[in-house]
């Protein structure tokens, strides 16, 4: 059925709208998208951000009609500060400002506190696994690492839009952007690795944090224990960061998958004199007529993660070692109970802060056979 003919169902009305109400909260735990969980007096759940745990506040509500099981809400009073609080360093941040950051409110360390509590609470909830998860820090400051930005031009500057909204807030400058990707510059996304330059199209992926690819580099090599003439898969492969290692590392062959072509042009020209196989194709169709032999398998799936045919073509072919990269800890969670259905279960899990003053988080998990003394 064509987008013109198909049907929707029609919307009801959950009754007057509640933005604009004003509540006095008692901020339970650490949600995640970076909100705190409460409840109102009248006992509704209320997602609060620019909040912490325990903190009393009065939240503005910012979503939610009188029918709603749930609303969201801003912070704009706190009244009772949790010790971690800090003052924000960017004057953007905040109540009705840039979305962009979650945490410019809280210290650091407990930054990395928060994002392991809410991938531990992932796992659990949703892969049945009480694992002990530290958030490794990679910088001190957590500012001046983002190596994109996408701002809006207006009428006088630039902008970025606020959360959950195409409202735009007017910044002359982001904190936590690089000097080449503060608005109006222009520089190449070009970057080295380990004395490499790799070639990134315009529009293409790379990882923000400036530290990011030798920092997941040297996870995704630890975890792989690649060995001579191992045959690897390298999905969802980019322009090549990890499959110009991996070859390197001593595989055999390293098949890099991925379904953007400007990517794998640029791969192409990235790895160049190595034993690597570009291929452009969509994973999930790949991984059906893929070869059968696998030694290793290295996957950096979009946030939504895997999904069930990915992971179990993988499984299917028995590699001694997967290696999952992930920046979502639910979609993590959901992919490792898939691997497990699977007979593969999870025997390493390493956590970055790549992602400061935001609740994101990135994850290394080494999944294995059931039963393997591997680890």
């Amino acid at each position: 059925m064509s987008a013109s003919r198909r049907r929707t169902r029609p919307r009801h009305s959950r009754g007057e709208s509640c933005v604009g109400q004003l509540l006095q909260l008692t901020c339970g735990p650490i949600g995640h998208g970076g909100f705190t969980v409460a409840r109102s007096d009248e006992g509704r759940v209320v997602f609060v951000r620019h909040s912490l745990p325990g903190e009393r506040v009065v939240a503005e509500v910012t979503e939610g009609t009188e029918g709603d099981k749930f609303w969201r809400a801003d912070a704009i009073e706190v009244l009772e500060p949790s010790p971690d609080r800090v003052v924000a360093p960017c004057e953007f941040s905040g109540a009705g400002g840039c979305g962009g950051c979650d945490f410019q409110h809280v210290s650091l360390s407990a930054q990395r506190q928060l994002k392991a509590h809410v991938s531990m609470e992932q796992l659990r909830r949703l892969a049945k696994l009480d694992w002990d998860v530290e958030v490794e820090a990679v910088d001190e400051t957590g500012l001046g690492w983002r190596t994109q930005v996408t701002y809006v031009p207006t009428r006088t500057g630039f902008g970025l839009r606020k959360h959950r909204s195409h409202d735009l807030v007017e910044v002359d400058e982001c904190l936590i952007a690089t000097p080449q990707a503060q608005p109006g510059a222009s520089g190449s996304i070009d970057s080295q690795v380990r004395g490499v330059t790799f070639k990134v199209p315009t529009d293409g992926f790379w990882q923000r944090h400036k530290s990011a690819p030798e920092v997941l580099t040297s996870a995704v090599l630890a975890a792989a224990q690649v060995q001579a003439d191992d045959v690897v898969f390298d999905l969802y492969s980019g322009v090549g960061l990890f499959a110009r290692f991996l070859a390197e590392a001593g595989a055999g062959s390293v098949h890099a998958v991925e379904g953007a072509s400007d990517a794998t042009k640029a791969a192409e020209l990235n790895l160049a004199g190595l034993p690597v196989e570009v291929i452009t194709d969509d994973v999930a169709r790949w991984l059906t007529d893929a070869p059968e032999q696998v030694d290793v398998v290295v996957l950096d799936p979009p946030r939504a993660g895997a999904k069930a045919r990915v992971i179990e073509e993988i499984c299917a072919r028995s590699p001694r070692r997967v290696v999952h990269v992930a920046c979502d800890p639910a979609s993590l969670a959901r992919d490792v109970a898939l691997y497990a259905t699977h007979g593969y279960h999870l025997s390493n899990l390493r956590a970055f802060d790549l992602f400061p003053m935001t609740h994101h988080v990135e994850c290394v998990a080494t999944l294995t056979k059931i039963g393997s003394d591997l680890r």
